[in-house]
């Protein structure tokens, strides 16, 4: 219920914004993470260092709170 909520609280943050957002992530494999390439869909200026920051846990995969944290902390910016 957690991650829910944080995702909610993020999509709702970036109302009104023109800027890619988390909300504008797409899963395009179904497998309920982001992979490098469906976060630079939305911010395609990502590199492979910023990515790594954003998966906290290191497992190659975002999830939808770290996602979330790193739109939060200002991490992602669209480009």
């Amino acid at each position: 219920m957690t991650k829910i909520w944080t995702v909610l609280a993020a999509a709702l943050l970036g109302l009104g914004a023109t800027a890619a957002t988390a909300a504008d992530v797409t899963d395009t494999d179904g497998d309920g993470m982001y992979s490098m390439e469906e976060i630079q869909a939305a911010y395609p200026d990502l590199t492979e260092e910023v990515f790594a920051t954003i998966d906290a846990n290191a497992d190659g995969m975002v999830d939808a709170d770290e996602l979330a944290a790193a739109e939060t902390a200002g991490t992602l910016v669209a480009g």
